[in-house]
């Protein structure tokens, strides 16, 4: 009777390790992995991309700190100017930004509060709940998605002007509340919940709001700060609606606001036009500031879905 046992480990020490980068047979040089390659081209293009992006920024705050003599040198300079303080206080006082920044501040935090919580509702009831023509409303709901804001312009405005919304923050406000990518973005989300978790929910006593407020909302919270953000810059940008439903000066946004320090009858002063536009940089970038590691996560779950 033959017995087979298994090979005894080797004592000797381990060989030494091949380095990472070796040169290649027959050259006396290095050569790169293919993917270092692609890791530089696509190092490039977003360095490229970067730069295109910044640099109408950058130079707007350049801009914005010149005098007309300094702007219009030839060649250009990009270096700050010697009028910093005159200008954006010229631009603040000349476009009475004070007002502007807090018009537009509260229509858009009060936009971006309000679909969420529409989205959010919406979401929970074509989820958990089962009614007569779901399939088709949620379709509907994503055709109006696909409609812009051009198209709806005039059948919202009559609209507007029959509740004699016209010039209040109401017209600024309302239209806006619907919400089709909210609401499949939280319908998306509550789908993955598990079901366990809303049978417990039932056998504990809890009600739907009870259920949707102490477990679907704690859950979301990486979707509703990602869509906080979008939409805050979304109505912060807004200049079309505005333009046409907000010429009293209470109700004036900022966008709106910038175009006055655009002169009629005269040069323009570029140097006040950019420092208005920095000054209304700053709360959407604020805002991008806080909540961009929640949008970063939010959109890669919207991408896995």
């Amino acid at each position: 009777m033959t017995t087979s046992t298994l090979p005894q480990p080797s004592r000797k020490g381990p060989g030494p390790s091949k380095p990472a980068l070796s040169p290649v047979e027959g050259s006396r040089g290095f050569h790169l992995r293919p993917v270092h390659v692609k890791a530089l081209f696509s190092h490039a293009i977003m360095l490229l991309t970067i730069v295109v992006i910044l640099f109408p920024m950058i130079y707007a705050i350049v801009l914005s700190t010149q005098s007309p003599q300094e702007y219009y040198h030839y060649p250009p300079r990009m270096i700050p100017g010697s009028t910093l303080r005159e200008n954006y206080a010229m631009a603040w006082k000349r476009a009475e930004m004070g007002r502007l920044l807090f018009n537009t501040t509260y229509i858009a935090i009060v936009v971006a509060v309000g679909k969420i919580i529409l989205s959010i509702l919406a979401g929970f009831a074509f989820t958990y709940f089962e009614f007569r023509g779901k399939g088709i409303m949620f379709v509907v709901i994503l055709i109006t998605h696909m409609l812009p804001l051009p198209v709806r312009i005039v059948p919202t405005y009559e609209l507007m002007d029959n509740f004699n919304w016209v010039n209040t923050y109401w017209a600024l406000t309302v239209p806006f509340f619907a919400s089709a990518t909210g609401t499949l973005l939280f319908r998306q989300l509550f789908q993955m919940v598990p079901a366990s978790l809303c049978d417990a929910a039932r056998i504990d006593g809890a009600s739907p709001m009870q259920f949707l407020r102490h477990v679907l909302v704690p859950v979301s919270r990486t979707n509703i700060a990602a869509l906080f953000l979008i939409e805050f810059i979304y109505i912060w940008n807004q200049y079309l609606w505005p333009l046409i439903v907000a010429n009293a000066d209470t109700t004036r946004v900022i966008q709106i606001g910038i175009k006055q320090l655009i002169a009629t009858d005269a040069a323009i002063d570029w140097n006040i036009l950019m420092a208005g536009t920095v000054i209304a940089m700053i709360p959407p970038l604020i805002v991008l500031i806080l909540l961009q590691g929640s949008l970063i996560e939010g959109l890669t779950l919207m991408e896995e879905k």
